[in-house]
């Protein structure tokens, strides 16, 4: 059966975008707390090559941690 033409629907090969839908920018850090990105990757995204993206995609992970960080608490006073 040969499907309707107009039923295909078209999908680009490229990397998907990291975004999970927790869209707020750390204060200090200035990446977005869900996917790690900055501002100005995350406007960009659409436009980016691919390999951009691949990089963007592989230094993700060394974000993360940069969230992580204790702040204050007692030993910051101390």
């Amino acid at each position: 059966m040969v499907k309707n033409p107009n039923e295909v629907v078209w999908k680009r090969n490229e990397i998907d975008s990291p975004c999970i839908n927790i869209c707020s920018i750390h204060r200090e850090e200035r990446i977005c707390v869900g996917c790690f990105r900055t501002m100005d990757e995350i406007g960009a995204w659409s436009r980016l090559s691919p390999q951009d993206r691949a990089d963007i995609m592989k230094d993700l992970p060394n974000r993360a941690p940069r969230l992580r960080k204790r702040r204050g608490g007692r030993s910051a006073r101390t």
